[in-house]
């Protein structure tokens, strides 16, 4: 199988998974930019099944030799930029890679698929991996369900909207057999610290500011890593082609809600922290919230219904947010040598998205 974006937070995690827990070949195609961290693949490096092409979708001509060469049963597509903010800042690459990088991965899986033959070709899937963001912003009730209209609000969720358009049609005029998934917010180990928890959790560490977006009461649907990991490959084993599914955590928290759970976990486990109440700060890690102005056109509410998914896949989350929130704190406690490496690169955990061009 192929996965573009294999270098990434969950696409790392994904290859984890095939090459720990199934027999499959896994090709990974990364473009390596500032997110990909080939360190969070170190686990599964050395598997004869497990083989790594630097190349990037937006490339028609590697793209075509990836796939001429390798000759994939199955792509699962996560190639992509995915952080609002930058998308503020910068929209023009997130159009390129989302969406120009995904017709051309298209237009060469159209193309190779109706070469193949026999079972091979009845085989063959293209899965294409989105977020719920595609769908805007919910009021206090109700939940984005597969049928949800799209009303993508920051240039980064307009061009996943546009990919999975793209996808849709290259399924209903050219038949290429898809399937797509639509997923809420993800945390855990490996994830890059522009991100709300890993940010908060390493700038707590160091005594540093806590920004919390306006008022902080922006609520998202919280999704361990790992069950993620497990849903995709599930829909790619048993979806049904050209069928959408929602994948959602059952964890609805508002932004400040996670951050004081984030500075509760750390009271707990580094009480030698100098930032900590046990080591005599007065506030505790809460002393360093700071309120910073909101982010242009921010959403205030997302929430997946995931039904689809449990009834007729199997699939429900096996993580709460309360076991996979403190097991992701362990993860960064425990694996300082790669934030460090993450942290020498490009990003300071600086804030982005003010809609200034950087």
């Amino acid at each position: 199988m192929l996965i573009t974006g294999g270098a990434g937070f969950i696409g790392s995690a994904v290859i984890r998974q095939y090459i720990n827990n199934t027999e499959h070949t896994v090709i990974n195609l990364d473009a390596l930019t500032y997110a990909g961290n080939l360190e969070s693949l170190e686990s599964v490096v050395s598997s004869k099944r497990y083989c790594f092409e630097h190349a990037d979708i937006c490339d028609l001509q590697v793209i075509e030799k990836v796939f001429e060469s390798h000759c994939p049963d199955v792509v699962m597509h996560l190639a992509a930029e995915s952080h609002v903010d930058r998308s503020i800042d910068g929209p023009a690459d997130f159009i390129q890679t989302n969406i120009v990088g995904t017709c051309n991965l298209l237009e060469v899986a159209r193309n190779y698929w109706n070469r193949l033959e026999g079972e091979k070709k009845a085989r063959f899937r293209f899965h294409h991996v989105s977020t719920d963001e595609v769908y805007g912003d919910l009021d206090e009730t109700g939940f984005f369900t597969e049928e949800t209209s799209y009303d993508p609000s920051s240039p980064y969720s307009a061009s996943k909207a546009s990919s999975d358009h793209l996808v849709r049609a290259w399924h209903r005029t050219y038949g290429l057999p898809i399937v797509i998934t639509n997923c809420s917010n993800n945390y855990g180990g490996y994830q890059f610290p522009e991100k709300l928890i890993p940010l908060v959790t390493l700038n707590a560490l160091e005594g540093k500011s806590l920004p919390i977006y306006g008022t902080g009461q922006q609520i998202r649907d919280w999704l361990h890593v790992d069950d993620h990991a497990r849903a995709l490959r599930l829909v790619l084993e048993k979806g049904k082609v050209g069928q959408t599914y929602n994948i959602g955590g059952h964890n609805e928290k508002t932004n400040l809600e996670v951050v004081h759970v984030i500075c509760e976990l750390l009271e707990k486990l580094v009480p030698e922290n100098p930032y900590s109440r046990a080591n005599g700060a007065k506030d505790g890690f809460k002393g360093l919230i700071t309120y910073v102005a909101d982010r242009p056109g921010h959403d205030v509410r997302y929430a997946i219904d995931a039904s689809k998914i449990d009834k007729e896949l199997g699939w429900i989350p096996e993580e709460t947010f309360e076991t996979g929130i403190e097991k992701t704190i362990q993860w960064y406690l425990g694996n300082s040598e790669w934030c460090r490496h993450v942290q020498d690169g490009s990003y300071q955990r600086e804030r982005l998205g003010g809609g200034e061009k950087q």
